[in-house]
């Protein structure tokens, strides 16, 4: 079945500048696993790494059935790379 990947800016860029990709998958993962950047969204135990949030038809996936949950037709699939960081610490330790 048909489904539409969306991605974010700095995604697509690595995806050769494509934010929007339509693939056949019956699963998230599936669907997933089809487009070019799977190596960014993926780790080397082929889990999703844990900075990539993705959003079917508006809900979480962790809300769902994770990334092996069955799919409709015509499904959105939402990327979103979340970035995480901080204040750097001061040069006193504290």
């Amino acid at each position: 079945m048909a489904v539409v990947v969306l991605l974010p800016s700095l995604l697509a860029t690595e995806a050769g500048g494509r934010n929007r990709f339509e693939v056949e998958a019956s699963t998230t993962g599936g669907a997933l696993r089809e487009l070019p950047i799977r190596g960014l969204l993926f780790d080397e135990q082929d889990e999703l790494r844990p900075l990539v949030n993705v959003y079917v038809d508006g809900v979480d996936v962790r809300n769902r059935g994770g990334l092996d949950e069955k799919l409709n037709d015509g499904a959105e699939i939402r990327v979103v790379a979340a970035i995480a960081g901080g204040l750097p610490r001061s040069s006193s330790g504290s």
